[in-house]
């Protein structure tokens, strides 16, 4: 059995060697400081799924926090560096020579404000790693996987994002100008104030986002999934939709005044009520352009007033 004062014992020998406060752990695991001070006090403890989580955090194996680990200073402790400030090209590539693909792994590094621009990093790790105000301007990131970070005000301006995910990362404030999105999955993080502009969404997922303070200018979204989010009072005049789909997300007060809609479907939430059809009843289609798929599955709800729109 597991010894409470041990383990608290450990996490904050681990955290400290991170240089990580209990609130900045605390933020990684999306749970209160109060919680990470009773754990190393030995008050309570984690549970298991917790545990894997704060061995990828801290960057040390399960091990690490059992009784019979032999050395809390040996050296395989930490498995990361701490440098928060080396750049990408220091990183994958420190001594010059040509280059090789291989799979990075910065998971639970300090990378607030590192320089990224440029650098070519495929398949990249960047879990529970901050990244806030990071520059990936211009860099190829293609299948790179951004989990459990925070990457605020981070830039992603032109940088090729194709096959990316980003899972439960705070993407506030962050900009994607010009950027290549191409099957990238956007899934559970926080879009709040974030840019996207210019830029054409290609096989993009949006899963359990809340995406009504995002900004979206001047885009095209092509063959786009929207599915479980939030997008009441968003405003989407005058872009262009093709094979997109709206599964089972909030729409109340949408408009699509002057968009251009191909192939585009609507799967409304599910309710015993007909609480989800008087919200979609606000969704504005005026002078929106369509194709005739689009319009025959719009008018087949009902509710909507397609009196203005322009069937092509």
């Amino acid at each position: 059995m597991l010894n409470t004062k041990t383990i608290g014992n450990r996490i904050t020998e681990a955290r400290k060697k991170k240089n990580m406060s209990q609130v900045e752990l605390a933020g990684f695991l999306f749970i209160s400081p109060q919680a990470i001070g009773k754990w190393e006090r030995g008050e309570s403890s984690p549970d298991i799924i917790t545990f894997n989580r704060l061995s990828e955090i801290l960057g040390v194996d399960l091990n690490y926090f059992s009784e019979n680990f032999q050395s809390a200073d040996d050296e395989n402790v930490t498995k990361q560096p701490s440098d928060n400030k080396q750049s990408a090209q220091d990183i994958a590539n420190p001594s010059g020579t040509p280059e090789r693909g291989v799979q990075i792994n910065l998971t639970a590094v300090n990378l607030d404000g590192s320089d990224f621009a440029g650098v070519i990093l495929h398949k990249g790790k960047f879990k529970a790693s901050p990244l806030r105000g990071t520059d990936f301007t211009g860099a190829d990131l293609s299948g790179s996987l951004f989990e459990v970070s925070n990457a605020q005000e981070a830039n992603f301006d032109c940088a090729n994002l194709t096959d990316c995910t980003f899972s439960i990362t705070d993407l506030t404030d962050a900009s994607f100008r010009k950027s290549i999105l191409v099957r990238t999955d956007f899934n559970k993080s926080s879009l709040a104030g974030t840019k996207f502009k210019d830029v054409e969404l290609t096989s993009v997922k949006l899963t359990m986002i809340d995406l009504r303070q995002t900004i979206f200018e001047n885009c095209i979204f092509n063959g786009v999934d929207f599915k479980y989010s939030d997008l009441r009072g968003m405003r989407f005049e005058g872009h262009t939709f093709i094979g997109v789909q709206f599964d089972k997300s909030a729409l109340n007060d949408v408009s699509f005044t002057g968009a251009t809609l191909r192939n585009v479907s609507f799967r409304l939430p599910f309710s015993v009520t007909n609480k989800s059809y008087r919200a979609f009843k606000t969704v504005c289609f005026d002078g929106a352009i369509m194709d005739k798929l689009t319009y025959a599955g719009l008018k087949g709800l009902w509710v909507v007033d397609l009196s203005k729109v322009i069937v092509i």
